[in-house]
């Protein structure tokens, strides 16, 4: 296994648009334009977190999450290449787990239109605290 990077997380802000262009063309082939990004950034019902290298100060990877009625979407998520395979979006999941929680699962059939692939939803329980 590779090294960890060790990363800080943190809301993801206009400033950052231009890493997170890179990190999603090259991640993606059917890539979210810099609007679409900006759009999230705005939205009041978004989560937009953002894995910062505490080296180099460099975004690595982000995670995109917006609220629709009762859940919590996971719209985006994608790491450099250079830094996959290190725990950096097993670490933004877990912190999207802190901040939303819920259950169940489902798959939504031909979800994304430009492959057709299917969407999975899926929930996390919050963890309880054992009582005293």
């Amino acid at each position: 296994m590779k090294e960890m990077t060790r990363v800080e997380l943190r809301r993801l802000e206009m400033r950052d648009l231009n890493a997170i262009e890179r990190i999603e063309r090259a991640s993606y082939p059917t890539p979210w334009s810099r609007s679409m990004f900006a759009s999230e950034l705005a939205k009041p019902s978004s989560i937009c977190l953002g894995a910062f290298d505490l080296e180099t100060f460099e975004l690595v990877g982000y995670l995109v999450i917006s609220r629709y009625v009762d859940a919590w979407h996971v719209m985006n998520v994608a790491v450099t290449a250079e830094h996959r395979r290190r725990g950096i979006a097993t670490m933004l999941l877990e912190r999207l787990f802190e901040v939303t929680a819920g259950r169940g699962r489902r798959v939504r059939r031909g979800y994304y239109t430009d492959n057709r692939e299917d969407a999975l939803i899926m929930w996390k329980d919050p963890i309880s605290e054992p009582d005293d």
